[in-house]
C-alpha cells in the first residue's frame, strides 16, 4: 500500500472529522477544531499531518508549531489539553506520520516535537504513584442507570446540591460563556496562572459546534460553578470546570459534573474523561468517586525518544514559567492583580504555555 503524507489544509476538514469519529483510540482533542481555535485564537501554525492512500484517509497527526519569544521553535501535539497523538489504520502509518514530523521539526530548528499519549493497559499503584493519570468512566446505555449505580453517598452529595437550592442550564451556541469565563478567570488568577483569551472559548464553541455544551451552576440567578465539554466519536472530555469557592458548601461541583455527565449519557457517548489528575490526590480522589479508573499518561518527546517526568513537575502549569523560589512569589503577586488586569495580560503569557 502506497502512503502519500502530507500537511492538512482547510479543505480536509471534513474527511479529517470523519477519520476521527470512527477510530477507537480517538479524544475529542483530535477533532479539527481543536487545531483551528489554537490556529486563531493564539495564530500558532496548524501543522497537522494526513496520511492518503488511493484518497482515503489512513491515518492523522494533529499538531501545532509553537513559536516563542527568542526561543527556538517546538512542534507538540496537542497544545492546552492533555491528549494528542498518531491515529492510523497500523503503526507503520504512525511512524510514517512522525518521520513527517520529524523531518519538519529539523527544517524549522526546532527543539522538540511534544507527543501527549497514554499508557492502554493496566498499572500498579508502584507505578503510578506521583504521575499524571487519564480519569476514565465507562457510561451505561442512560442517566438513570448511571445514577442507580452510584454509591448512596455520592447520590445524596448530589440531592444536597439540590435541597441547596442550586439549579443548573445546559448552554449551547457559546451562550452562557460571559458567566462560565467570570468564574474561570477568577479562579485562574487565585492559582496565580495567567488565563485563556475569552477569545479561545469563543473559537472552540464556533469550531464544535454542537459537539460543544457548556453548563452552569445557579445559586438563584448568581453563577456560582461551570464546566464545558467536547465531544467526539465515542468520547466526551471536561477540559474546564470552576466553582466559587464561596458557594462551595452548597455542592455547585456535583451538579456540575452530573449535569455534564447526564448529559454525556443522554446523547450515547461511551467514555467519559475527567482529565488529568496527579494520582492519589485531592482532584485524584474527586473523579475517583464518581468510579472514572486512571490510565497512565506518556507524554515524550518523539525527537528525542524522552520520557516526561511528571514527579519533577510542580504542578500542571509550570511549563516556561519560573521554578524554584521565584515561582510562589510570582504566583503570590499575580494572585493579588485585580481581576481586568489578569484577565488582559494572561492571554498574551497563556498563548506561550502548551500545558
Amino acid at each position: 500500500m502506497t502512503v502519500q503524507i502530507r500537511f492538512v489544509t482547510q479543505a480536509d476538514h471534513a474527511i479529517w472529522n470523519e477519520y476521527v469519529r470512527a477510530h477507537p483510540n480517538a479524544t475529542p482533542y483530535h477533532h479539527f477544531g481543536w487545531l483551528q481555535s489554537v490556529e486563531q485564537a493564539y495564530q500558532h501554525k496548524n501543522i497537522g499531518a494526513i496520511a492518503l492512500s488511493n484518497g482515503r484517509v489512513v491515518g492523522v497527526l494533529p499538531s501545532i508549531e509553537m513559536r516563542r519569544p527568542l526561543l527556538r521553535p517546538f512542534i507538540c501535539a496537542l497544545p492546552y489539553c492533555d491528549l494528542g497523538f498518531g491515529l492510523a489504520d497500523d503503526s507503520a502509518i504512525v511512524d510514517q506520520l512522525l518521520a513527517f514530523m520529524r523531518q519538519h521539526l529539523a527544517h524549522i530548528n526546532g527543539q522538540s516535537l511534544a507527543l501527549r499519549d497514554f499508557i492502554n493497559e493496566p498499572a500498579s499503584d508502584i507505578q503510578m504513584e506521583g504521575q499524571k493519570v487519564r480519569m476514565l468512566l465507562p457510561l451505561p446505555s442512560g442517566s438513570e442507570e448511571l445514577l442507580s449505580g452510584f454509591k448512596s453517598k455520592l447520590r445524596s452529595q448530589i440531592r444536597k446540591s439540590e435541597k441547596n437550592g442550586l439549579r443548573y442550564q445546559i448552554h449551547r451556541n457559546g451562550s452562557g460563556l460571559n458567566d462560565f469565563y467570570h468564574i474561570f478567570a477568577i479562579n485562574m488568577r487565585k492559582l496565580g496562572s495567567p488565563v485563556h483569551s475569552k477569545e479561545w472559548f469563543e473559537c472552540i464553541f464556533e469550531n464544535y459546534k454542537e459537539n460543544s455544551i457548556l453548563s452552569v451552576v445557579y445559586s438563584e440567578d448568581i453563577p456560582v460553578g461551570a464546566g464545558i465539554t467536547l465531544s467526539s466519536g465515542a468520547v466526551t472530555c471536561i477540559p474546564w470546570a470552576s466553582t466559587v469557592a464561596e458557594y462551595n458548601r452548597l455542592a455547585p461541583n456535583m451538579m456540575l459534573y452530573w449535569s455534564l455527565l447526564k448529559e454525556a449519557c443522554d446523547k450515547n457517548s461511551q467514555w467519559f474523561d475527567f482529565g488529568r489528575s496527579t494520582f492519589n490526590e485531592g482532584t485524584y480522589r474527586f473523579k475517583a468517586q464518581w468510579g472514572a479508573m486512571p490510565q497512565l499518561l506518556n507524554w515524550y518527546d518523539a525527537a528525542s525518544e524522552s520520557r516526561q517526568d511528571f514527579m519533577n513537575q510542580e504542578n500542571e502549569e509550570c511549563e516556561n514559567a519560573p521554578q524554584g523560589k521565584i515561582r510562589p512569589m510570582v504566583e503570590k503577586v499575580w494572585a493579588k492583580l485585580p481581576l481586568n488586569v489578569t484577565t488582559a495580560l494572561g492571554p498574551k503569557i497563556r498563548k506561550h504555555i502548551s500545558l
